[in-house]
């Protein structure tokens, strides 16, 4: 990555690394490690922060389609716990997914009717509709087992465990919550 010291270009034609993850639909964290990564061209400015021109945005799109640059796997991953939400996602992408958040069960549902993650990683607790309810509306809308769905709670223990694997669950992580598990599960079900 270089110094942006261009300054003859319209300012409209770079980007802020947040408006070039909404431009892209993917996390800034994602972003970041494409451009880590070389597969998104990208400048830093004197003051260290990264800007991305959009015409490079649009080509990485054109070769993301031809399948030239492919993303990791898709995950979607649904905790009303924000710090929680934020942990998991940091480690499933430094694993090389590409990860989408949802803070409830209604945002997961409508994310996954708009991009349809490969993986489900389900919170079984969270406020309105719980995990179980969120699995059997996937299951009602997509098929029991159309998409994987790994669900998670740091306060239930192996009762839920079996519940999970009766109500057609991939797995389950509980009580004792471990986020090493929880990768390495996710692993197992959808391989990076």
């Amino acid at each position: 990555m270089g110094y942006r010291d261009d300054t003859t270009r319209s300012e409209s034609d770079w980007l802020t690394l947040g408006e070039a993850a909404r431009f892209l639909g993917v996390a800034q964290s994602t972003i970041r490690k494409w451009a880590d990564q070389g597969g998104v061209p990208a400048v830093r400015t004197l003051g260290g922060h990264r800007r991305f021109r959009r015409g490079d945005l649009e080509s990485f799109l054109a070769r993301s389609s031809a399948g030239r640059w492919q993303a990791g796997p898709a995950v979607l991953l649904v905790d009303d716990d924000e710090r929680m939400r934020e942990v998991v996602r940091l480690e499933l992408e430094r694993e090389g997914y590409d990860v989408q958040v949802a803070a409830s069960a209604d945002e997961g549902l409508a994310s996954i009717e708009s991009r349809k993650p490969e993986l489900v990683l389900l919170d079984v607790l969270m406020p309105h509709v719980d995990g179980w309810e969120m699995l059997r509306r996937i299951q009602e809308r997509h098929g029991a087992e159309a998409i994987p769905v790994l669900m998670f709670s740091g306060q239930l223990d192996d009762a839920a465990s079996r519940q999970a694997v009766s109500s057609g669950a991939s797995g389950f992580v509980g009580k004792g919550f471990d986020l090493g598990e929880l990768i390495e599960q996710a692993k197992a079900i959808v391989p990076v």
